[in-house]
């Protein structure tokens, strides 16, 4: 009989969990994720993101709880810091000063957990008073303008701060044109050389982006975000804007959103080959939390199913608020 004759039974290879686990072709790992946190100067105690069950907004002695613990207990490597602070105005001074409060979380950080690898968000809407991420200009008309240049001095004197208190990358996410090689210039002016720069290449103007607005306290005052975020509908120019990226010096690139880019996030991997970052945002994390409140889906599948998904796509790490979830499951054997 000829081989072509007889059935095909890929089932050979499902039969058992044993056999499932020595042909799995994807596989997610602590080390791959990332933790955001959000820091703020205006909480006392954690104080709960309604929109994010789960999240809170921490002040500096209980972030720097929650890191150590996720580190020694979770096996954690890797944190984002988000800043909230006390004042803010159209300069967004808050975010490049001394005493600004990332910088001073930096510090605290790493002297209380040396090993645990702290990124920082470098961009300006949480820190000015309208929630644009750059300097804004009003218009005759009455509307107004996001001055890319202006914007991207601010944000690479941000970054300049935010290494000096020892941050072991920073994170652009403002989407202004030039800042990453503006960023990587003033670094290496600065003797920050070997700080890797990883940049939000291709962030799109997303409705997921609503609960973490609630959480950094940064949406806009007015208009929105679309004359520097990209469309939804572009996926060549979301690859023109990672080339670029690279072009200036760009340690890593980012896809955000995750679950309604995956597309992007595959193509970015193919066509570049270099470590690639998605961010599973605050949408994302906040409707699969309310169908799991509501009994409608298990939370802990359908993460792994994500998680698994994100990596399969093409990434390296994944920014995800269930990162210490996962790490127990993992830890666990659970998934």
């Amino acid at each position: 009989m000829s081989t072509l004759s007889l059935p095909r039974r890929p089932r050979r290879l499902r039969v058992s969990p044993a056999v499932r686990d020595l042909v799995r072709e994807t596989e997610v790992r602590v080390a791959d994720l990332v933790w955001p946190l959000f820091v703020s100067e205006k909480v006392t105690a954690p104080t709960p993101v309604s929109s994010m069950p789960g999240v809170a907004q921490l002040p500096l002695d209980a972030l720097i709880d929650a890191a150590v613990h996720a580190h020694r207990d979770d096996g954690i490597r890797a944190v984002l810091l988000f800043g909230v602070p006390a004042k803010k105005d159209e300069q967004a001074s808050g975010a490049w000063a001394d005493d600004g409060i990332v910088q001073r979380a930096v510090r605290t950080l790493k002297k209380a957990a040396p090993k645990l690898f702290v990124i920082t968000d470098v961009c300006l809407c949480e820190y000015t008073s309208h929630g644009h991420c750059g300097v804004v200009h009003s218009r005759d008309n009455g509307g107004f303008h996001v001055h890319n240049d202006e914007s991207v001095e601010i944000l690479a004197r941000t970054a300049v701060s935010h290494a000096a208190a020892g941050a072991d990358l920073v994170a652009p996410s403002d989407m202004m044109d030039g800042r990453i090689g503006a960023i990587r210039a003033a670094l290496d002016a600065r003797g920050f050389s070997e700080t890797p720069i990883m940049s939000y290449a291709a962030k799109f103007a997303s409705a997921f982006y609503g609960p973490f607005r609630e959480a950094a306290e940064g949406a806009p005052q007015f208009g929105d975000r679309r004359t520097y975020q990209m469309d939804p509908a572009n996926a060549r120019e979301a690859l023109r804007e990672v080339e670029l990226d690279l072009e200036e010096s760009a340690d890593l690139v980012m896809v955000k959103p995750g679950l309604p880019y995956l597309d992007i996030l595959w193509r970015v991997k193919e066509r570049f080959q270099r470590p690639t970052a998605v961010y599973n945002v605050s949408g994302e994390y906040a409707m699969l939390k309310a169908a799991a409140a509501h009994g409608w889906l298990d939370e802990r599948a359908a993460v792994m199913e994500q998680m698994t998904a994100f990596r399969r796509a093409g990434a390296d790490l994944i920014l995800t608020y269930w990162a210490r979830d996962v790490a127990r499951w993992l830890r666990a054997g659970s998934v």
